[in-house]
């Protein structure tokens, strides 16, 4: 029976205990990684930050911000060696059903028009392209737009 528990995500709020490993997986899978001052920030602010383990492992995290029967997800990571197993997916889940139990009406989120893996991941789940933000992103040799992404809550 453990075994099965051991191959079920766990959720739990990030801590600042949780900032090495977050940063070192950012760092890892993102050229233009948030700093440590991101998360630290993020958590002062009250963002609601997630930490997804498996088998006592971090493999994944997020950053959701509610307000005003809005949420805005502003960072969704899978640790390299873990991607590619739908837990991007698993996550992208339980954030979409944690802002219906914020009474969110819509999600909204911003993605670099050259991240397929990530706007396959975030069509597959329901959202629309609304538009895009001139460069928004930080990118060799300048800046690069941000698709804005948003699913409707029901």
């Amino acid at each position: 029976m453990s075994a099965l528990l051991d191959n079920l995500p766990l959720y739990r709020r990030m801590t600042a205990d949780d900032l090495d490993i977050v940063v070192a997986i950012e760092n890892e899978v993102y050229p233009h990684p948030w700093t440590r001052g991101n998360f630290s920030d993020s958590l002062n602010a009250g963002y609601h930050c997630w930490i997804m383990e498996l088998a006592g492992e971090t493999v994944g995290y997020s950053v959701v911000m509610i307000a005003a029967g809005e949420a805005h997800l502003l960072n969704l990571s899978i640790a390299a060696a873990w991607q590619r197993r739908g837990l991007g997916r698993e996550m992208l889940d339980f954030l979409v059903k944690f802002a219906r139990d914020f009474l969110a009406h819509k999600i909204y989120l911003e993605v670099r028009p050259s991240n397929i893996a990530g706007r396959r991941l975030y069509a597959g789940a329901g959202f629309s392209e609304i538009a895009q933000r001139r460069g928004y992103y930080p990118a060799p040799p300048g800046r690069e737009d941000a698709v804005i992404m948003e699913l409707e809550l029901k």
